[in-house]
């Protein structure tokens, strides 16, 4: 099977020989891989299914500075477009050249622009002191975000679209659920629904310990979590309640094992996490983070080694 044809299977819950993996990495941990194995391209050398590709989007630009203040800001909030439509028209047929799934990143898409704009202090303050602007912030940031999918997900060799903001701490969400339902589901769903009416997978990043909105973004039409956590979440109960309804990116963790484990034990827990995450399928192998520079290298081979492993070691 072809990469992508691998990917595919997981989101369908499908079981295959190999599990698809995608694992990413760091400025300082590439610099490591490029010295020690005297490669240019860390993304060639690890050789992931899934290809992550970058199209324009948008981010604030020059904000006044009553936007880093607690009350609310009366100026407007200035943007300003990123990227190249020909830059990403070369990475997405290099990656399906290669026979790789296309994914589109989208990071810091929604409630994590906000607090971007505002400071994460200051906007979970909004939340709670002004919630009308917190909205309308919220809503301003999902109508760009429109207008920016649309000119990309015509592109028919783009799989799926990653879109993330981290609604969880180490230990829970970091608002009710209910007032995720209130300030954050519309959007979210505005933009769900545009990926799927292109024929696209659906992708969410958000760390921390997000189970309670799982049935929530289920319901919605997510296809794959990201990074699931195994300090945050207990990955054996996510896979038990709702293996069968999402694919979950991620699981080896970056926090413990990774750094501080040696190769045997990253070896060890690593099949098991890629072995119980991927039963009927629905799992793409990987640390749960991207790699710091705090991992030795040694552990970074071993987890690629167990990457292309058949399923079942």
């Amino acid at each position: 099977m072809t990469s992508r044809e691998l990917v595919k299977a997981a989101l369908a819950h499908k079981e295959t020989e190999r599990v698809p993996y995608c694992i990413l990495t760091t400025g300082e941990t590439n610099d490591e891989i490029k010295r020690v194995h005297g490669v240019k391209d860390v993304e060639e050398w690890l050789d992931n299914d899934i290809c992550q590709v970058s199209p324009p989007w948008w981010n604030w630009h020059e904000l006044a500075p009553d936007w880093r203040d607690f009350n609310t800001p009366t100026s407007p909030g200035t943007i300003a477009g990123t990227g190249s439509y020909a830059a990403l028209a070369e990475q997405v047929a290099k990656a399906h050249d290669a026979n790789k799934y296309v994914l589109a990143m989208f990071y810091g898409s929604h409630f994590e622009k906000a607090n971007s704009a505002r400071g994460i202090e200051n906007f979970l303050c909004d939340m709670a002191r002004d919630p009308a602007f917190a909205k309308q912030l919220c809503t301003k940031i999902i109508d760009r975000n429109m207008v920016m999918l649309e000119n990309i997900l015509s592109c028919d060799t783009i799989d799926g679209v990653l879109m993330g903001s981290d609604w969880g701490s180490q230990n829970n969400l970091l608002m009710s659920p209910d007032t995720w339902d209130d300030l954050i589901r519309p959007g979210e769903q505005r933009e769900y629904d545009l990926i799927h009416d292109h024929g696209k997978d659906v992708w969410v990043h958000s760390c921390g310990c997000i189970e309670a909105l799982l049935p929530r973004l289920i319901d919605m039409g997510l296809n794959a979590l990201n990074p699931v956590q195994p300090e945050c979440m207990d990955i054996e109960k996510l896979k038990t309640d709702f293996g069968d309804k999402l694919t979950f990116w991620g699981g080896l963790s970056t926090q413990q094992t990774l750094p501080f484990g040696t190769p045997d034990e990253v070896r060890a827990e690593a099949r098991h996490v890629r072995n119980m995450m991927s039963q009927d399928g629905g799992h793409i192998f990987s640390p749960a983070q991207a790699i710091q520079g705090d991992v030795p290298l040694a552990n970074i081979e071993v987890v690629l080694e167990v990457a292309h492993e058949p399923r079942g070691m």
